[in-house]
């Protein structure tokens, strides 16, 4: 056959190991690691989906080398441990079964030991350790390593690489990037040593290339190494990308893959995990530049998930490998649909956070778009029903499609019916926004996936008690959505208001002087993306803060492009709005005008629940689901 996308599918040969292509599943830390640090079986079948998924490689995150200077709450590979070693070898046989290369990151975090752990009271009362005597910005004071104890890490390393080799691991990532130890012994702005580990470049590459030496002496030869870096700290006082290509120039002897990412997560998340606030690909000129000074294969990564934005990469040669991390959760057998030429069915990447930010919160996977992260025990496949039944689905929005995709592959007859001319629901109204347009497209790769599926849709149709009944279907699946919440505030019917969720169809009748009306998360995108047009951008929200429903990773980013883009007004609470803005009432009790010649409501959502309720009882099973819920 014809590959679509060839420089995407060639295979690459490393040492004596063949990737069968160039689409590799980049470190994604666990959910259910032991007390002790080993990996549990629900990771376990995480990292073997995307080996299922057709990746060239899927390495696992992160291996711990030395506990007793790193108490992070990670994986640890250790004979003392028991099960250490079989569930290593269990999880490594498991992406290798599917053709996938099995590889492990090997990290240390020097002095942001415990950051994954739970127990913040005891992470900060841990000793931390890094190249020099510090206090964090938390103010949790930072010692040195001595010499001693750098000896002792960097035979960790090779103690810890020689086991991942045992267990059936076939290649190496050492994690030099990101502001973990190997980087922090990279940066001047970490690393303050006056002995030999510090000052030149050359001295601050020492502890680096030991490591690298120790885990070629663990593995032996012809096995792959990959070491990851940052191809700039891309922070003041941090190194440059002039620098980073010295750096690279250094260790290449010492490597056989090159993984040029970028950032420190301590200092710059949205940078090393590009929001959608950035273009995609926004750090592939890192590796670029390396890869003109190196002869090893370079990889890129950051924000990744369009099969002809990295067929360009390879292609043109800014990089001869492409990582994936959050692309392959929201569509872990993209590199197989890339491989059988089917990327029109690729379910993209929001860069919504919500894979990030569940981690964070509750220590476990979860993706906007799909409902298998989380699951992978249950299985992948979606198996045939026994008894087939005829199911009708009210409304065509993204739960209504997903689930008529589910019923259908189930086998049974399904009837999708939208009351609007569009299938879509509520993400028609991202299209209007260039930086969630990945979100719009979801609705049409949602309704692909259901026609295949042999899903029947019909538009224009509303599904009502009469319409229920006269189909007589055995499951009725009620997916209405929400509609806005438009409460009784004078002129809020006016001319010049537009309804967030229509702002797509009445862009022309925005003005340049805009007064956003809400604060949430619809409101707060909205004038980012009204402030990126170049208008002047009022924001109005009535509580203390702005975007409480927006998830941990992402607000901070969003809060962020606030301040450039919209001049907030929080504790105000609306009163009037009219032909000049919107009358506001402040904390201090005051009337006062908020300017604006257009007004756009983003007040929230609310459930159908009439629709609901007229529903209710027209099958005998009925499911509500989605913003209907």
């Amino acid at each position: 056959m014809v590959r679509k996308y060839p420089n995407l599918c060639k295979p690459l040969q490393v040492g004596r190991v063949t990737f069968r292509n160039r689409m590799f599943s980049a470190p994604m830390g666990g959910t259910d690691i032991t007390n002790d640090g080993c990996i549990g079986p629900k990771s376990t079948a995480f990292y073997e989906l995307r080996g299922k998924g057709g990746a060239g490689a899927v390495t696992v995150s992160e291996c711990m080398v030395h506990p007793e200077t790193d108490g992070s709450h990670a994986y640890h590979l250790d004979t003392s441990i028991l099960n250490s070693l079989a569930s290593a070898t269990y999880t490594a046989d498991a992406i290798r079964r599917h053709g996938a290369i099995p590889s492990i990151e090997l990290s240390h975090s020097g002095m942001y030991a415990g950051t994954y752990m739970t127990d913040k009271n005891r992470q900060k009362s841990m000793h931390q350790w890094g190249p020099s005597d510090t206090v964090r910005p938390d103010g949790v004071e930072v010692k040195a390593l001595t010499k001693e104890l750098i000896t002792d890490i960097v035979a960790s390393y090779k103690e810890t690489a020689a086991l991942a080799k045992r267990a059936g691991f076939e290649m190496i990532m050492v994690h030099g990037g990101h502001g973990w130890l190997i980087n922090q012994f990279l940066s001047p702005y970490f690393n303050k040593r006056t002995d030999e580990y510090g000052g030149s470049l050359e001295n601050r590459c020492r502890f680096a290339i030991e490591v690298l030496k120790a885990v070629r002496e663990g593995v032996g030869p012809f096995f792959p190494i990959e070491f990851r870096m940052s191809g700039s700290e891309l922070f003041e006082g941090g190194y440059t990308l002039e620098d980073g290509v010295e750096i690279a120039k250094i260790l290449e002897p010492y490597l056989d893959i090159l993984h040029v990412s970028a950032g420190t997560y301590q200092r710059g998340f949205g940078d090393t995990h590009p929001s959608m606030f950035k273009e995609h690909g926004c750090n592939v000129y890192l590796a670029a530049e390396i890869k003109k000074h190196v002869s090893v294969p370079v990889a890129t990564i950051g924000g990744l998930n369009d099969p002809a934005q990295m067929e360009q990469i390879i292609a043109e040669g800014k990089a001869d490998i492409v990582y994936m991390a959050r692309a392959l959760l929201a569509d872990p057998f993209l590199p197989r649909k890339v491989m059988e030429n089917r990327d029109e069915e690729i379910v993209k990447c929001l860069r919504c956070f919500t894979c990030m930010a569940e981690r964070a919160a509750t220590s476990t996977r979860r993706c906007t778009v799909n409902p298998l992260i989380g699951r992978e025990m249950e299985g992948d496949e979606v198996h045939p029903a026994p008894v087939k039944k005829k199911v009708l689905v009210a409304g065509g929005g993204p739960g209504g499609l997903y689930a008529a995709y589910t019923a259908a592959r189930r086998g049974h007859q399904v009837i999708l019916c939208e009351k609007e001319d569009k299938i879509g629901g509520i993400l028609k109204s991202e299209q209007a926004l260039p930086f969630k347009h990945e979100m719009y497209e979801l609705a049409g790769t949602y309704e692909l996936l259901a026609r295949n599926a042999g899903v029947e849709i019909r538009t224009s149709t509303e599904v009502t008690k009469e319409y229920a009944e006269k189909e007589n279907a055995d499951a009725l699946i009620i997916a209405a959505g929400s509609r806005p919440l438009v409460p009784p505030i004078p002129g809020l019917n006016g001319e010049n208001v537009v309804i967030v969720n229509n702002y797509y169809k009445e862009k022309e009748k925005v003005t340049d002087e805009v007064v956003v009306f809400g604060g949430g998360l619809a409101g707060c995108e909205c004038a980012i993306h009204l402030g990126m047009e170049g208008k002047k951008v009022h924001l109005v929200e009535m509580r203390s803060e702005l975007a409480p429903d927006a998830n941990v990773r992402h607000r901070p980013l969003l809060l962020k492009e606030i301040a450039k883009y919209a001049e907030v007004h929080t504790n105000y609470r609306g009163l009037e709005v009219t032909g000049e803005g919107v009358w506001c009432e402040n904390e201090s009790g005051e009337k006062v005008l908020v300017p604006g010649t257009s007004v756009i409501c983003a007040l929230g959502q609310r459930s159908r629940t009439d629709v609901v309720e007229n529903l209710r009882d027209c099958a005998p099973y009925v499911a509500v689901i989605g913003d209907a819920r």
